[in-house]
């Protein structure tokens, strides 16, 4: 995928959405793309997370092991949508697997090269990293959601 492509699909990206064209090259110029054949492993839960993901083609299934029960699927991701920004801003482990659920390919932004990036660039900064306090914040509302229709669910 060049450059042009690259930048057309993270400017339709929530997660990037407001930002102006010059920064979303800067963010794009950074990718790289990667292959997965179906049921390869993107990363294990608990392993440090040192890339960002966005479906170019496939789709990827977010998981976790479940003790007894075996792979329990949260989603399957397709062409278009994005995993594991938490790595770019924290140093927590990995929350989930990531395994390709059909062959897939997806554009990586490393967290070595976003972090230089948004160190040059403080008005980027600045506005990316409340995009990621915007998006973590509706994930946790979603899951706070679903949490408490089990919770009622489990009463009856």
């Amino acid at each position: 995928m060049n450059t042009t492509e690259a930048t057309e699909l993270f400017s339709h990206l929530p997660l990037f959405k407001g930002l102006t064209p010059a920064h979303i090259a800067r963010i794009a110029d950074l990718a790289s793309e990667e292959s997965h054949a179906e049921g390869a492993t993107l990363f294990k839960e608990s392993e440090a997370g040192e890339k960002f993901y966005i479906v170019v083609d496939g789709a990827v299934r977010i998981s976790r092991q479940l003790s007894g029960m075996g792979e329990e699927a949260l989603a399957v991701l397709r062409a278009g949508e994005y995993f594991g920004e938490m790595a770019l801003v924290d140093d927590s482990p990995r929350s989930a697997d990531a395994i390709a659920h059909e062959p897939t390919r997806v554009l990586v932004i490393r967290k070595s090269d976003f972090e230089d990036l948004l160190f040059v660039d403080r008005a980027l900064a600045y506005d990316l990293l409340w995009k990621f306090v915007r998006t973590l914040s509706s994930r946790l509302r979603a899951s706070n959601d679903k949490m408490a229709m089990l919770a009622v669910t489990a009463r009856f």
